[in-house]
């Protein structure tokens, strides 16, 4: 098995982690859309707890869905984030139905309405009607290319590495009009 040592340690044309740029940070979300900020997490759960309270999946579940899954956080960024507003006195707990239900506190309630920017962050990192998910076609194209690989003959499999060169070569056509 041959590997370029360069990209085994995770260092290749796209930075050392592979996330296009050299210090590893993503600069764009899913499909080149706008990405969350630090503070996003922290806005959307203020906001969307000024309408319901609300279990930290419950959370992850309307950001991904408010933004047509153009932001899925995670529950690395959800539940510190809430452990945070909890710290500041703005978020509190409760357990309902073998779940812990997160609620504004009074001075949540003032600093939701203090800070009312008109716009909450799922909608600035929502994908607009009709936005193609580039990401998740080139996921599925590359599925495709491993199935031939993994079944096809070797006739199908020269068809797919011509069919896949073609179409890196029309990429970098259109780039270059």
């Amino acid at each position: 098995m041959s590997h370029n040592h360069g990209e085994a340690r995770g260092r290749g044309p796209r930075g050392p982690r592979g996330l296009g740029d050299p210090k590893g940070r993503s600069r764009r979300g899913p499909g080149g859309g706008p990405r969350a900020n630090r503070g996003d997490a922290r806005a959307a759960i203020l906001a969307l707890l000024a309408e319901e309270p609300m279990h930290g999946y419950q959370i992850m579940h309307e950001l991904a869905e408010r933004t047509k899954g153009a932001w899925q956080p995670s529950p690395g960024s959800i539940y510190p984030a809430l452990r945070q507003l909890a710290d500041e006195g703005l978020v509190s707990s409760s357990d309902r139905d073998g779940r812990r239900v997160f609620q504004l506190t009074e001075t949540g309630r003032s600093r939701v309405a203090d800070s009312d920017q008109g716009v909450p962050p799922w909608e600035r990192l929502a994908a607009a009607p009709g936005d193609i998910d580039l990401r998740q076609t080139m996921f599925s194209v590359g599925a495709a290319a491993k199935q031939v690989a993994t079944t096809g003959t070797s006739e199908q499999v020269a068809m797919a590495d011509e069919i896949l060169a073609e179409t890196r070569r029309r990429l970098y056509q259109l780039l270059a009009e």
